[in-house]
C-alpha cells in the first residue's frame, strides 16, 4: 500500500505540476493513469504532451485506443487498464480506497482558488484515510513545494 499525495495548487497550474511529478513517476518504472473529468481537458493536455518540445519525452496514449493496456502513461475517464502502479487525479476526478490500496502512488491535484475542488479533496482526505491509507498534503503557498501534514 503506497501515499496518497493531496497537491493544493495556488502558484502552479495543474499542467506545470503534472510536468513535474508525471516524468518522476515514468523514471522510477512504473505505468500511470492520468484521470480527469473533462474530455476536452484530458484531449488538451495530450496535444500538449506530444508538441511542447520544452517538455521532456512522455509516451502516452489516450484512453480508447487498441493498445490501453500497453500505455506507460494512460490519459482518460476511466478505470486502469494499463497495471498502473500511480494514479492521477485531475479536475475533481476520484478514486475509491479499494482502488488505491494496491497502488504505489495516488496524486490527487486540486485548484486552491475552487471551492468545490476544496471540499472535495477535503472529503477524499477524509475517506481514505479512514479506510486506512496513508496520505499526505502538500503545498506551495511559501513559493515551493513544502509537506504540511501526513496521516497513515
Amino acid at each position: 500500500m503506497g501515499v496518497v499525495m493531496f497537491y493544493h495548487l495556488t502558484r502552479s497550474s495543474v499542467v506545470d505540476t503534472l510536468m513535474m511529478l508525471l516524468p518522476r513517476a515514468v523514471a522510477q518504472g512504473w505505468r500511470v493513469m492520468l484521470r480527469g473529468t473533462d474530455p476536452a481537458a484530458l484531449a488538451h493536455l495530450d496535444t500538449h504532451l506530444w508538441t511542447d518540445q520544452s517538455l521532456p519525452f512522455l509516451p502516452h496514449g489516450m484512453e480508447g485506443g487498441p493498445h490501453d493496456a500497453d500505455q506507460p502513461v494512460l490519459i482518460g475517464q476511466g478505470a486502469i487498464v494499463n497495471d498502473a502502479k500511480g494514479l492521477f487525479l485531475i479536475d475533481g476526478a476520484g478514486v475509491t480506497p479499494e482502488e488505491a490500496r494496491p497502488l504505489e502512488r495516488v496524486w490527487l491535484l486540486f485548484l486552491g482558488d475552487d471551492p468545490a475542488q476544496l471540499t472535495a479533496a477535503r472529503a477524499k482526505w477524509k475517506a481514505l484515510t479512514e479506510a486506512g491509507l496513508a496520505a499526505q498534503y502538500w503545498s506551495e503557498e511559501g513559493g515551493r513545494w513544502e509537506k504540511k501534514a501526513e496521516k497513515g
